[in-house]
């Protein structure tokens, strides 16, 4: 099928067909429910049958991301590519190089669903980035920004970064509109890992030893973030842009931690150890990276969002913990 991405307007479409990559993801997931409406049709691409999509949504079955994927059946008729499914770790790298693990999914696999977009005359690509394409750290009050000149060195962030410029290679290639996003450390309902461990301990009362941590760091709430890809999905001045975003409410990781111990309607046991103590005992323990997301700041600044696409977040911080807290 020949390109046809730059002809006509997704405003001229009554109804908006979705392909939403990573379906059941932390992202996708909710992204999915929020669509749910007259104005979209959501075809969900996921890696087995399932029975955790909402329901009216259409399933396709991708087996994996790679640059051998075909994407063929689930690219008829759609008008827009959410591309939220990747690979953020590397589980075994004891026989891979990691950066190539990440390369064959984040950036082969994005880029062949993205070829093969434009083949099938997709008007719009999504793409949600990250922020380690930026960097891992900031001075306070010096966010990072859309049109920072950075190559990361993180293998991660360094296969999004070469995503990233494919996609805007393919732009202005074939006229396929692409939109990048990157956001910061996201949080709502069905959060994993290392945030969720860090609820429970407030919730249970642990006294932990961060009551005096006078960082910044910018979060984006997981309802901010979907309401954002949605604006993103027909705005005319969203087309081959880049956005940071986040919730506007940069914290210290001891503001945060009070900030969650609120939403179980309990307060927080932090004792206010010296950073430089915490830090020297990460490095020698072999933690310096779990050191610098916890003392170190990262912030972002998402005015770009604000003034191109008259943007504002619509949940609080306080709001988006009490949801979560609620759930766990």
């Amino acid at each position: 099928m020949s390109n046809n991405g730059c002809n006509g307007t997704l405003s001229n479409i009554s109804m908006i067909r979705v392909l939403v990559t990573g379906g059941t993801g932390f992202i996708g997931n909710s992204l999915i429910t929020s669509l749910l409406s007259p104005n979209y049709h959501v075809i969900a691409a996921v890696r087995n049958k399932t029975n955790m999509l909402p329901r009216n949504t259409e399933k396709i079955i991708v087996e994996a991301l790679s640059s051998e994927t075909d994407w063929t059946a689930a690219l008829k008729t759609v008008d827009v590519v959410i591309h939220c499914a990747g690979r953020a770790h590397v589980m075994n790298n004891s026989k891979r190089n990691p950066l190539d693990e990440f390369r064959k999914v984040n950036t082969e696999g994005t880029l062949n669903l993205a070829r093969q977009a434009t083949d099938e005359g997709v008007k719009r690509f999504i793409f949600i980035s990250s922020i380690k394409v930026n960097g891992e750290m900031t001075l306070v009050d010096h966010p990072f920004q859309p049109d920072d000149k950075y190559i990361p060195t993180d293998p991660y962030g360094l296969s999004k970064y070469e995503a990233e410029q494919g996609l805007l290679a393919l732009a202005k290639e074939t006229g396929m509109e692409v939109v990048i996003i990157r956001p910061p450390l996201v949080y709502g309902p069905g959060v994993k890992a290392n945030f969720l461990s860090m609820m429970r301990w407030i919730n249970k009362g642990v006294p932990l030893p961060f009551g005096a941590i006078y960082n910044k760091r910018s979060l984006v709430a997981l309802d901010n973030l979907v309401n954002f890809i949605i604006r993103c999905i027909d705005h005319p001045k969203a087309a081959n842009e880049i956005f940071l975003i986040s919730d506007d409410e940069d914290v210290s990781t001891t503001q945060l931690l009070s900030k969650v111990a609120k939403a179980y309607g309990k307060k927080a046991c932090l004792i206010p150890v010296p950073v430089s103590w915490m830090t020297l005992a990460a490095k020698l323990i072999g933690k310096a990276d779990v050191a610098n997301r916890l003392f170190g700041s990262l912030q972002v600044g998402s005015s770009k969002a604000r003034d191109l696409l008259g943007w504002k977040p619509v949940i609080t911080m306080e709001e988006q913990l009490k949801k979560i807290a609620d759930t766990t």
